[in-house]
């Protein structure tokens, strides 16, 4: 009776610590948002609380709104681009189709080791008025005065930002297929090719269903992040120009910390929670109806 007491006291030891870490990162700061979320608070002074306010005002905000629209073009790229791209660059490894297949796969992986900072600061330099893409266009065109005007129209201006997130992130999503494509064995293969499959019918008809359950942990990983994306959308436009490459979490720190409306700042924080548990949700519910299929 005394060892097993012993065991449970050193097991709770053990968790202790995480779980202090858990409360105070996570749980507290969740808890703490929610309570803020209806409230108007600049960080000091009076708390004063205004109920559903602020996610009223939400509706009639146009930024949120442009926001919003913009966080679904990027999830759409990530889960219909990256994790299709992912997968057919895995399988040209996986089946050797590319000659020095290491070096294909370091140039392919080296993106996203690169900090998404400094992936801005290029894009930027690449998609400027002075940029190798102007100067290219401009030769191409016989057009000097040509400038990339994309940016400046509003349902265009995210196109860049979403290119960029297709070209660093892919090969996340590239590894990870890999590892797991060489689980399979080659038998599998070798009985598709004695049956006269083509590398297209093995792709689409094998290996795409073998991989159904990694194309879901991936798109998991990718709504998640797609919502997650600040950093590089902060570096390469902060939102601009006119809010036309706004994402909600950049507009969260905008509102929060350079406005300091604390409370209209932890409404958008909730939302962004919201809007990625029902993605997960979606997801998961057609990964189901797909297996039940």
């Amino acid at each position: 009776m005394h060892y097993q007491q012993s065991k449970k006291i050193s097991y709770y030891c053990f968790i202790l610590p995480a779980f202090i870490v858990f409360i105070s990162v996570i749980l507290f700061p969740l808890a703490f948002s929610i309570v803020l979320g209806f409230t108007q608070w600049r960080g000091y002074g009076e708390m004063r609380f205004v109920g559903l306010d602020n996610y009223i005002r939400m509706f009639t905000d146009p930024v949120f709104h442009i926001g919003v629209r913009n966080n679904i073009m990027i999830v759409l790229v990530s889960v219909f681009g990256q994790i299709p791209l992912g997968l057919l660059l895995a399988y040209m490894l996986y089946r050797n189709m590319v000659k020095k297949a290491n070096l294909f796969e370091v140039l392919i992986f080296l993106p996203i080791t690169i900090s998404s900072v400094i992936v801005a600061q290029l894009w930027n330099r690449i998609f400027s008025p002075v940029g190798i893409f102007t100067a290219m266009i401009r030769n191409l065109t016989g057009n000097r005065e040509y400038i990339m005007s994309i940016v400046e129209n509003k349902d265009l201006a995210i196109v860049p930002i979403m290119f960029v997130l297709l070209w660093q992130q892919t090969s996340l999503f590239m590894v990870i297929f890999l590892a797991n494509l060489q689980r399979i064995p080659n038998s599998v293969i070798e009985a598709a090719q004695l049956e006269g499959a083509s590398e297209g019918s093995i792709f689409f008809r094998i290996i795409t269903p073998m991989m159904g359950y990694v194309i879901f942990i991936n798109s998991v990983l990718a709504i998640s992040g797609s919502f997650k994306s600040f950093d590089l959308v902060y570096s390469m436009t902060g939102g601009g120009p006119a809010h036309y490459t706004e994402v909600l979490a950049v507009y969260m720190y905008n509102t929060t910390f350079v406005h300091q409306n604390y409370g209209y700042g932890s409404a958008l924080s909730i939302i962004i929670i919201i809007f990625i548990v029902l993605s997960l949700l979606l997801t998961r519910a057609v990964s189901t109806l797909l297996k039940a299929e």
